[in-house]
Formats: C-alpha cells, structure tokens, sequence
C-alpha cells in the first residue's frame, strides 16, 4: 500500500465538531493488529488530547513547535518525535502547510 500526502489532502477537512471547530484534520488510511498510521494536518489550533496509546510523530512539512508535557521543541520536515502514552501534548505555532505523520502503537 502506498499512501501520500497530496492524495490525504484531497480528502481534507472533514466536517468540523464541537471540538474541532475549523474542522478535522486528520486522516486514518491503515491500521493493523493496534499499529495505527495518521495523517494530520491541522489548521487553527490542534485540539487533540492525550492518547491510551504511544506515538510517533514524522513531520513531513512546515515548522512549528511541538509541546510535550509543558517542554516545547521546535520542528521542521524530516524531525521524528516520540510521545508516551498518557502524556499531555499538541502542536503550536505551526505554518499553514504543516503536515505530519503519525503512528500509534
């Protein structure tokens, strides 16, 4: 399987919800035996909350800062980031192109 950005964006926002106000950003193309891939592209503000699982962000473009448990780390494209489970984090200060990858497990 292959899976793009260009063609993830296409598909791009889905319908905004109460806690997504400018909708949501963010695809789930595969998943497989508790391997999860996401594509997530926010625009606005990254309202997303902690996760039961951990995670790996690779962030594919744009730049910004990526808030771990109240420690901010700034980013650009090619930058891996790993997130415990259980553990406080979000996006800020992110461009208008940002986009990453990410894989629960």
């Amino acid at each position: 399987m292959r899976f793009t950005p260009e063609e993830l964006m296409k598909k791009l926002p889905l319908p905004a919800t109460g806690k997504w106000k400018e909708g949501v950003w963010d695809l789930e193309p595969f998943e497989k035996e508790g391997v999860k891939l996401i594509f997530f592209s926010p625009r606005g503000t990254d309202y997303q909350t902690v996760h039961d699982q951990d995670e790996f962000y690779f962030v594919i473009r744009g730049t910004g800062k990526l808030v771990i448990d109240g420690n901010a780390f700034a980013f650009a494209p090619g930058d891996a980031f790993y997130v415990p489970a259980g553990t406080n984090h979000n996006f800020t200060e992110f461009t208008e192109d940002f986009a990453t990858w990410a894989v629960l497990f």
